[in-house]
């Protein structure tokens, strides 16, 4: 074998190798670490607190709080809190903390839209620590008189609602 042959045997494993024709295999990535203040950390994935220092079942925190109001309707205290933004077409985030003398709260559902929940979807809120949580589906348009609705099922089967600006 001559030079020129060993030439263009090299040459041509050469472009088999890297021709266009072939997909490039993507580089491995190695372990990486995160720093202070980079705004992402492994860890705080798990479990994040809230502004406040309280944990979600779900993990994380959803922002900074914004209290809605607190009413009071048929024997319950209602407290409703926004947590982080509520835009159109997304998804809202909200607590609310109910207190009773009398009953006991069975079940909470929450809504972004109208009284009547026509073209809303009802969220099932979830019991978390000492107060109810859910992630409520926005309209896709938000409406000047449109409110955050919560409705709170007694175990005596009492349902009350209470509107809260957003």
């Amino acid at each position: 074998m001559n030079v020129a042959h060993l030439s263009i045997g090299l040459i041509l494993s050469t472009l088999a190798l890297t021709g266009c024709e072939r997909p490039a295999s993507p580089p491995s990535e190695p372990p990486h670490t995160h720093t202070p203040g980079d705004g992402h950390d492994h860890a705080a994935d798990k479990a994040a607190p809230k502004a406040d220092g309280h944990e979600h079942a779900d993990g994380h925190g959803h922002g900074v709080e914004t209290k809605l109001g607190e009413q009071t309707i048929d024997g319950l205290t209602i407290v409703a809190v926004r947590e982080g933004e509520a835009k159109a077409g997304g998804e809202g985030s909200f607590d609310c903390t109910i207190k009773s003398e009398t009953a006991k709260v069975a079940a909470v559902r929450m809504w972004v839209g109208t009284q009547d929940a026509k073209g809303s979807v009802k969220a099932k809120a979830a019991l978390e620590g000492d107060g109810w949580h859910a992630h409520v589906e926005m309209p896709a348009t938000l409406a000047p008189e449109m409110k955050l609705w919560v409705e709170v099922e007694t175990d005596k089967g009492t349902r009350s609602l209470a509107g809260f600006g957003l």
